[in-house]
């Protein structure tokens, strides 16, 4: 059953649970701290990885919880970041045109802001979402 604020699909969490132990999918629901260590430890030395298996339906709601639909998808944007970050499309695709350029011309910043992205995008979208400027 979809909640009614549907931010993030549980589908793109479980293909991103297959890279999981790099922290991609822990990214993808916002939590960055695990991310990183899972990132630095091939999930936990693999026993995370497999245990978030059973974990990705709460992770799933959770982010459905905390984080605001709208004109900006969560998904659309962590696909770009994931394949395009480098060159920063995902930061266009969020109306961020000058920092966009910036990564389009320094490889994500020199890889710096790739990694900031890795943290922020989730909280990015959101502020795109409820209008923050």
């Amino acid at each position: 059953m979809q909640s009614p604020n549907n931010t993030h699909s549980m589908v793109v969490g479980y293909i991103l649970w297959i890279f999981g132990f790099i922290g991609s999918h822990r990214f993808y629901y916002g939590r960055p701290v695990s991310g990183t260590i899972y990132f630095f430890t091939l999930g936990l030395f693999l026993i995370g990885w497999i245990i978030d298996l059973f974990l990705i339906p709460g992770m799933d709601r959770a982010a459905d919880v905390k984080y605001t639909s709208g004109d900006k998808d969560y998904t659309v944007s962590w696909v770009l970041l994931t394949f395009l970050g480098i060159l920063g499309i995902h930061r266009f695709y969020l109306g961020k045109w000058i920092t966009g350029l910036i990564w389009l011309l320094t490889g994500g910043l020199f890889l710096i802001g790739l990694l900031y992205d890795l943290w922020t995008l989730n909280t990015q979208i959101n502020e795109a979402n409820r209008g923050v400027v």
